[in-house]
């Protein structure tokens, strides 16, 4: 079956001192969760600012839902329609109340439903009594202003979600409800929706997580379906004492007192012919980190 994609960029670059993104090609299938993984700095908010429209100034085509352009996002309001974003930092004013974030956000968006923003504060528990329209932006937690920022976007009607780093201040408990939270909205999109959201910390997000791109140095190293990497990827384990024989060997590695483990490409593992090791499925946490070590090394010469 042929893949869609909602979103197509080719081109994309934008530099600052010190720092360059640089991603020739990237496509977002549409109707599933994407996850954009990579350590702090990789380059993962300036590409989302950049795809929802806040960093204009840069290189590159970008198009939405196989239809619209990066100028038609800017000029035809029923585009941003489409597109809720939340930011890794609150984009309310402090000194706003609820209510006021309810009325702002019903002038801003058409689709936008009042009745449906409320019931999300209180599902979400935001703030001490979920939904208090007196409550101010300000003397909420970073949680709760994550939270309130998701009730925001849940409660327009979207077809694609720009998350960034929407795990990362909330508790245990709270991630695993947004997991269940993006999946609701995907299935009740009939797969005309899709998320695309972006995590330094793999394991809190990998259970909703249908497609990976890994970013190392502002560019992308590494993208696939979850099953298609974990099938391209093996996890590798041995003896200590083994670990000089296979090291040169595998992508990643790493030893310790009682073992060595490391990652290999399914399709080079008959380079370990005769070595005593032992094959397992990996995770999308143990891509990732392996991933990511590799390439930062590379870059590093």
């Amino acid at each position: 079956m042929e893949n869609k994609y909602v979103i197509e960029a080719h081109g994309i670059r934008k530099k600052y001192k010190g720092f360059a993104l640089d991603i020739p090609e990237l496509r977002i299938p549409e109707g599933f969760a994407t996850a954009l993984i990579g350590e702090n700095g990789a380059g993962k908010t300036t590409l989302l600012n950049i795809l929802s429209g806040i960093l204009l100034r840069c290189q590159g085509e970008i198009r939405y839902f196989d239809r619209y352009t990066g100028q038609d996002r800017e000029e035809i309001p029923d585009v941003k329609e489409l597109i809720g974003y939340t930011a890794s930092g609150s984009y309310y004013v402090a000194q706003w109340r609820l209510k006021e974030v309810e009325e702002i956000s019903q002038v801003l968006f058409q689709g936008f439903h009042r009745d449906r923003f409320e019931q999300w504060c209180r599902d979400l528990a935001i703030g001490a009594g979920g939904w208090d329209p007196k409550q101010k932006v300000g003397a909420l937690s970073d949680g709760n202003r994550m939270k309130l920022m998701i009730a925001g976007v849940l409660a327009r009607d979207t077809r694609l979600l720009l998350m960034d780093e929407p795990a990362s201040p909330l508790d245990p408990l709270m991630r695993d409800r947004l997991c269940e939270v993006i999946r609701e909205y995907l299935e009740e999109g009939n797969g005309q929706r899709s998320v695309f959201f972006s995590t330094h910390n793999v394991a809190d997000m990998e259970n909703v997580t249908d497609y990976a791109i890994i970013m190392e140095q502002g560019q992308v190293v590494e993208q696939g379906f979850v099953e298609d990497l974990k099938e391209k990827y093996v996890l590798v384990k041995g003896d200590t004492a083994d670990v000089g024989k296979v090291r040169d060997r595998l992508f990643t590695c790493s030893s310790g007192q009682y073992g060595f483990e490391g990652i290999c490409l399914a399709e080079k593992l008959d380079r370990l012919a005769g070595c005593d090791v032992s094959v397992e499925r990996p995770s999308l946490t143990q891509i990732s980190v392996a991933v990511m070590k590799h390439y930062s090394k590379a870059a590093k010469g």
